[in-house]
């Protein structure tokens, strides 16, 4: 599985701020609570996710 990066999105003032690690399963996590665990989804699922938000 990939490295995990900030959203392009991300405030940068160390706020509020998501975490995504893309691979066949896709996490998601908020990075002030990392310990709380992540959201896996299958890609497929993260890419229609995106295309919902975009609006596409």
């Amino acid at each position: 599985m990939n490295a995990w990066h900030k959203s392009s999105y991300s405030d940068g003032s160390g706020g509020n701020c998501v975490e995504v690690r893309e691979g066949l399963v896709t996490g998601i996590r908020d990075t002030q609570n990392r310990g709380q665990g992540q959201i896996d989804l299958p890609s497929a699922e993260w890419i229609a996710l995106m295309s919902t938000v975009r609006g596409q």
